[in-house]
């Protein structure tokens, strides 16, 4: 026997959130019910989910416009990164995404690491264009500068 269940969450191999489907009642019963990934179809199920939906809606514009905003203030900072260098312009050691995070932190920009896109430490003096990916939809443009000490 089937039942028509609507799911509170995607579902691998099933469906998307708001989807409604047809599965078997052991399957309804003993693991979309408690896992809280479906629900009954009825009027306060889809209710439910439709508020769910539009929070959900409005976290992610509150999300997207603190990205933007970000995203700004990224691309009016110039970063300025000092390190020691031998004659050829070489650095001794390296600066990676950490150093430049800090060093944005210092000018009052909070920016997580893992956000700047840096393939490989930077190992030579001179002016770098970074990306740095702060929202699926938003990407912004650091400038470094790693002058010599």
């Amino acid at each position: 026997m089937a039942q028509q269940v609507c799911l509170m969450s995607k579902v691998k191999d099933l469906g998307e959130e708001g989807d409604v489907v047809s599965v078997a009642d052991g399957y309804a019963r003993n693991y979309l019910y408690p896992q809280k990934l479906a629900a009954p179809v009825n009027a306060a199920t889809r209710r439910q989910l439709e508020r769910k939906i539009s929070e959900r809606k409005e976290a992610l514009e509150g999300e997207l416009a603190a990205a933007k905003s970000l995203a700004g203030r990224i691309a009016s900072a110039s970063c300025t990164i000092t390190m020691k260098a031998g004659p050829e312009g070489k650095l001794f050691g390296s600066v990676g995404s950490g150093d430049i995070a800090k060093a944005l932190q210092d000018q009052g920009v909070e920016l997580d690491k893992l956000l700047i896109e840096l393939d490989e430490p930077l190992k030579e003096l001179g002016v770098f264009k970074l990306n740095v990916k702060l929202h699926k939809q938003v990407n912004a443009t650091l400038k470094v500068w790693i002058v010599e000490e």
